[in-house]
């Protein structure tokens, strides 16, 4: 075998979503913060297309590129490339990537309980995995600030007329709709429609809308949608409420989330706290349309700049799913891979 490059990758899931992680094969890339360096990687471009691109990647897969961390209290970094965008934070490869470095080998595993610090381009993430017999049972994530944005806001999508909605920020950027109202069950089979449709209504909200971060000024549009199931609650405990929801993300060019998404889940935190419907005694957890879960509370208040934020918790289970070197073969015709508009165009 021929290569003129060759990346060494553990792949993994979160609850259904694909989060592999980049251990070898390339250098950490240029600039003086995570943030910076993950700047580098949207706009060169090379790294993402080589890997998330076909024949190597599809619109199915994230891929994380471990980094040395830049600060100091940081046991690791990581920057995510996802399908369209190289966000600040996502719930599910955090969740990836500390599966990998505990049930890789990479991080010591301390049982009954790892805690480890993750450094994500948006700032840091504490992890508490509960391990058991060499494996990473669950992952708890202290997400990045979330808050709340405009509310109850009215859009026009082609297609459906005018849409009211909400927007927020859960680590990364969102548009929320009301699922039901939309007319989803949220069932499997309405998958297909949920991507289609969640994409016609991100690019409406970019075109109509603007999004503000207090702190990362660079990040100014809307991500993902998020079709949001009714709060229903099943009971209570230490005096707070158990809330269920279920949720699913629509993420560009055109995909549903097969997790519960937990920048969505902290989203979606945020604007019940907004809204007086969410306190630090409730637990909520949301399902996604393949019928996984993520959990998530409130672990306090906070401010960015101006603006009201929560501190979020949420969990999830992660699982290493396999071992790969991609490889390019120097007589390669399509050294950067390619997309076509049947799967990676649904607008």
């Amino acid at each position: 075998m021929r290569s003129s490059k060759t990346i060494h990758v553990i792949s993994a899931h979160a609850e259904g979503e694909v989060g592999d992680v980049i251990v070898g094969g390339v250098l950490p890339p240029p600039g003086d913060t995570i943030w910076d360096q993950s700047r580098h990687i949207a706009s060169d471009q090379r790294l993402r297309n080589f890997v998330l691109n076909e024949p190597r990647g599809g619109v199915f897969r994230h891929v994380n590129l471990l980094v040395p961390p830049k600060d100091p209290q940081a046991d690791a970094a990581f920057i995510i490339m996802e399908p369209e965008d190289t966000p600040p934070m996502s719930g599910s490869n955090s969740i990836c990537v500390a599966t990998v470095l505990l049930d890789g080998g990479l991080f010591p595993m301390q049982e009954p309980e790892t805690h480890l610090v993750l450094e994500a381009p948006g700032g840091l993430v504490r992890v508490r995995a509960e391990c058991d017999n060499g494996k990473a049972r669950r992952i708890f994530v202290q997400n990045l600030p979330s808050f709340a944005g405009d509310l109850d806001q009215r859009i026009e999508v082609e297609g459906v007329g005018s849409l009211t909605v909400d927007t927020a920020f859960g680590g990364d950027s969102f548009v929320v709709v009301d699922a039901a109202a939309m007319g989803f069950a949220m069932t499997p089979d309405e998958a297909h429609d949920i991507a289609r449709l969640g994409v016609r209504i991100t690019n409406a909200a970019n075109a109509q809308l603007q999004f503000r971060h207090p702190t990362l000024p660079d990040w100014r549009h809307f991500s993902f949608c998020l079709f949001a199931g009714p709060i229903t609650q099943r009971g209570t405990h230490d005096g707070g409420r158990d809330l269920h929801t279920t949720a699913a993300v629509a993420i560009q060019p055109g995909k549903v989330d097969r997790s519960p998404t937990g920048t969505a889940l902290s989203a979606r935190m945020a604007l019940l706290h907004a809204r007086g419907e969410m306190t630090a005694a409730d637990h909520l957890t949301a399902t996604s349309l393949i019928g996984s879960s993520f959990g998530g509370r409130i672990l306090g208040t906070t401010t960015l700049g101006e603006r009201a934020a929560i501190l979020p918790e949420i969990s999830g289970r992660g699982w290493i799913t396999g071992i790969h070197q991609h490889m390019l073969d120097p007589d390669d015709p399509w050294p950067q891979g390619y997309r076509l508009s049947d799967s990676w165009g649904a607008r």
